[in-house]
């Protein structure tokens, strides 16, 4: 009997030691964890912040050249065409006409009736 209740008390001393042990574990290795994230974090950002100035660079670079043309085109009547390789942005209509659309990707037209005169600004992205 006396041995059956040294065994137990063993198993339960080992048992408490083993949880501590774990307790420990745990609290020593999650925040050495976080600690190593946050210092790859800052690594990673700095990599970051180098990797973007570089594409920064090559794009602002491509974008210097790079500029909107555009031109007004007007017509008599409900419709305007834009030139060749422009689309139109914007259209305005005659008798205070404010309903109009863009037509094809190359077209204004005034939906109202009776319309005297139609007009569109036409852009391109073009290359100096």
């Amino acid at each position: 009997m006396l041995l059956e209740t040294n065994r137990t008390r063993w198993k339960l001393c080992i048992a408490k030691k083993m949880k501590v042990s774990v307790f420990l574990l745990i609290a020593v290795l999650i925040p050495a964890k976080c600690s190593c994230d946050h210092h790859e974090c800052a690594v990673d950002s700095v990599i970051n912040q180098k990797i973007q100035a570089a594409i920064d660079s090559k794009v602002s670079a491509a974008l210097k050249n790079v500029q909107l043309i555009c031109v007004d085109v007007s017509a008599r009547g409900a419709d305007v065409t834009c030139p060749s390789g422009y689309k139109p942005t914007g259209c305005a209509c005659g008798m205070a006409c404010g309903s109009w659309d863009i037509r094809g990707n190359t077209a204004c037209h005034c939906q109202c009736a009776n319309i005297d005169w139609t007009a569109a600004r036409c852009c391109q992205v073009g290359l100096q």
